[in-house]
């Protein structure tokens, strides 16, 4: 058993690694292909500033660990189930070079792999429950699925209405000195994009590996004979310990300099057009919604926030500048996230479960 549990870890931080990958684009597609930095200082810059943003606070953590799905339903073979069914879906779009969410794959598979564990009892997932600790709603609907469909609306509108600002401010200024200027301020935007990407996108694997901890400590017998040099794994209380904060920020750094380069063409070269201001624009509103998010605690998609920034900054010059076949193709890898990695949880813990019941 014990041996299972840190295979499950292990397959917790390969998720974090692809996720670092996969969603590298959100980062630096724009600072790319605006010629700003080239591919590898780009990628530097994210690995650099996911490690930082990616240590500071639990807040998302904790809401993935706790807030979404009851725990007592939630064992090794669920987090396996929800993890494997993630990471089935972040290949396959990256294969396909679809910005999809690793936010609401892991999302999805833990609500599905969830409700195979209790066979069936939607009770498990919590919808929305009133916290009277913070005086605030929680569960999947506040934290989740409403954010889903804000956040894509809100980085669509306020990349355009900052985009249309500065048109209107700077429409006096020559061409090339704006260039000059925005190349440096887009410099400060993607730091502020891969810090707020590390703050929101690695505390959901930290609070999968919580969960993992709290679980294995209080539903099985392998942290019984922990030798000297693993009883940290103990966990009796769902708390996200320094050394997971440290070794998820690590692994992330570690996928975001391997480069998602598939999705980078995607993001920076087939929705729109753009110059050093469209991607400061872009970059600016994407990182002020999820540092926002991040402070309540939702586990927001990066990447919905990001490209929708994208379009709204594009659709500025015309909307015919946005390219919009390939936006279809990115909402419906979005708008599928959610149900196909909760079907592929489901379907994976129930071919678990009688294995694991032996």
């Amino acid at each position: 058993m014990l041996t299972l549990i840190l295979i499950v870890l292990f397959i917790a931080l390969a998720f974090e690694y692809i996720n670092g990958f996969h969603d590298t684009a959100n980062a630096i597609a724009t600072t790319v292909s605006t010629k700003v930095l080239s591919p590898r200082q780009a990628v530097f810059m994210a690995t650099c500033f996911n490690l930082l943003g990616a240590m500071a606070g639990v807040s998302v953590a904790k809401t993935i660990g706790q807030g979404l799905v009851d725990t007592a339903y939630v064992g090794i073979d669920t987090i396996l189930a929800s993890l494997l069914g993630a990471i089935i879906w972040n290949l396959l779009t990256w294969w396909l070079g679809l910005p999809s969410s690793s936010s609401h794959a892991l999302i999805g598979g833990l609500c599905g792999a969830t409700l195979a564990s209790s066979h069936g009892n939607w009770h498990v997932i919590k919808w929305a429950i009133h916290n009277p600790a913070t005086g605030h709603t929680e569960g999947l609907w506040p934290k989740v699925i409403l954010p889903m469909f804000a956040s894509p609306a809100v980085g669509f509108l306020f990349g355009a209405l900052l985009m249309g600002l500065l048109v209107v401010l700077l429409h006096k200024i020559r061409p090339f000195l704006i260039n000059k200027i925005f190349s440096k301020l887009q410099l400060a935007s993607a730091a502020w994009i891969s810090f707020s990407h590390g703050t929101n996108d690695a505390q959901k694997t930290m609070g999968i590996i919580a969960l993992i901890l709290f679980t294995a400590t209080t539903k099985s017998t392998a942290f019984g004979t922990l030798p000297p040099w693993l009883e940290f794994l103990r966990t009796p209380e769902f708390t996200v310990a320094t050394w997971i904060k440290v070794t998820c920020a690590i692994t992330m750094a570690a996928g975001t300099a391997a480069g998602g380069w598939r999705i980078i063409r995607t993001m920076g070269h087939k929705i729109v057009r753009m110059q050093p201001i469209h991607g400061f624009a872009a970059q600016t509103t994407a990182a002020a919604v999820i540092s926002i998010a991040t402070h309540w605690g939702i586990p927001l998609s990066t990447t919905h926030v990001i490209s929708t920034s994208i379009m709204g900054v594009g659709a500025t010059k015309r909307l015919s500048a946005v390219k919009w076949g390939i936006v279809g193709s990115i909402v419906w890898a979005w708008v599928l996230t959610i149900p196909i990695t909760a079907l592929l949880g489901y379907w994976i813990e129930q071919a678990l479960l009688p294995i694991w019941m032996k």
